[in-house]
């Protein structure tokens, strides 16, 4: 190997470690031990690695295009997410590459490297529900191209990042619940390793701790689709001790609770309150309509073009932002 051109790619088997992990060693990144910098660069060292300065090049190149990584363009929330971002790239004289993740890990993947390969300006993600390690979303600030999350979010990388405000409507939420009656109420989240489930569980449990309820983890249910809701909420509400409420992540959650409150002859809010997540066009279908929590959706996509064009322009060099959007409680048929 020692007379052929190594790649980073090389060098991260031969360590056992990421190539994004090789290419921070390599440019001192303060996140990577000294012991993992000095093993990459005297192995490079050894094998006489040098930078592809035709890929560095490619990578330096503009382009006028944007890639956006949703986990699925069916949901209104998401839809609604990408009007607002296509209405301001449009305005700023961008294209948009939509790719859809489709909730699974290995698609994201995929989805980080072709638009890498494409050389775009920019990327806006919102993370899969099954994604729980981001070198991929590493490699994208690894290529100097600016990274903007939305809604579903990663921590663990500084880049901006735009979010409702979790914590506030799921309060707001339970709380008009539990001020319209309710004494037990029931709430299912999506995946608990996700920011948007840790912010609204707290929320949820802070409107319960303020008004002296109980907390019963066993009506804490990871439940994130009408599929799923249909399936678990019979045996809820089965129980003798059964909720008079409940809580739901997104609005597809809410409307499985109500078609199972309806299967199980139970009236709608009178003996049960259900509050939603999102206030898509599915809430207004629904029969009674859903009481639930508007997210904001086009401002969130507005927000979240506005933050990455302003990085990709060099307006805001070395500046993080997280913009939070404000929600409301739309109140309607399912509660009292």
């Amino acid at each position: 190997m020692k007379n052929s051109q190594i790649t980073i790619k090389d060098i991260a088997r031969a360590l056992d470690i990421s190539p994004s992990t090789v290419s921070r060693a390599l440019k001192n990144h303060p996140d990577i031990s000294q012991e993992t910098k000095d093993a990459v660069k005297k192995y490079a060292r050894e094998y006489n690695y040098r930078p592809n300065a035709m890929a560095m090049n490619l990578r330096m190149s503009k382009s006028n295009t944007i890639g956006v990584i949703v986990p699925e363009i069916i949901h209104y929330f998401f839809s609604s997410i990408l009007s607002g971002i296509e209405q301001v790239a449009n305005k700023e004289g961008f294209n948009v590459i939509i790719c859809q993740s489709s909730e699974n890990y290995e698609k994201e993947v995929r989805n980080v490297d072709a638009l890498i390969s494409a050389r775009v300006s920019g990327i806006l993600a919102s993370l899969s529900k099954n994604t729980s390690t981001y070198g991929h979303f590493q490699e994208i600030v690894d290529h100097n191209i600016p990274l903007v999350f939305f809604d579903r979010i990663c921590i663990g990388i500084s880049t901006d990042r735009v979010v409702v405000d979790d914590y506030a409507g799921a309060f707001a939420a339970v709380e008009y619940l539990i001020q319209t009656g309710c004494k037990k109420i029931a709430f299912y989240t999506s995946p608990l390793h996700l920011e948007i489930s840790k912010n609204r569980r707290n929320g949820y449990l802070d409107a319960l701790h303020k008004y002296g309820l109980p907390v019963d983890e066993s009506l804490i249910r990871v439940c994130d689709t009408r599929e799923e809701a249909i399936i678990i909420t019979p045996e809820i509400l089965d129980r003798p001790d059964r909720p008079d409420g409940f809580f739901a992540i997104n609005d597809h959650c809410a409307s499985g609770i109500l078609y199972a409150a309806k299967l199980a002859k139970l009236h709608v809010p009178q003996d049960i309150s259900i509050c939603g997540f999102s206030d898509g066009e599915l809430a207004k279908a629904c029969d009674p309509m859903l009481t639930t929590v508007e997210q904001h959706g086009y401002e969130m996509g507005i927000s979240a073009a506005e933050l990455l064009i302003s990085k990709i322009k060099g307006e805001t060099q070395g500046k993080y932002t997280n913009k939070i959007i404000k929600t409301n409680l739309i109140i309607r048929g399912t509660t009292r």
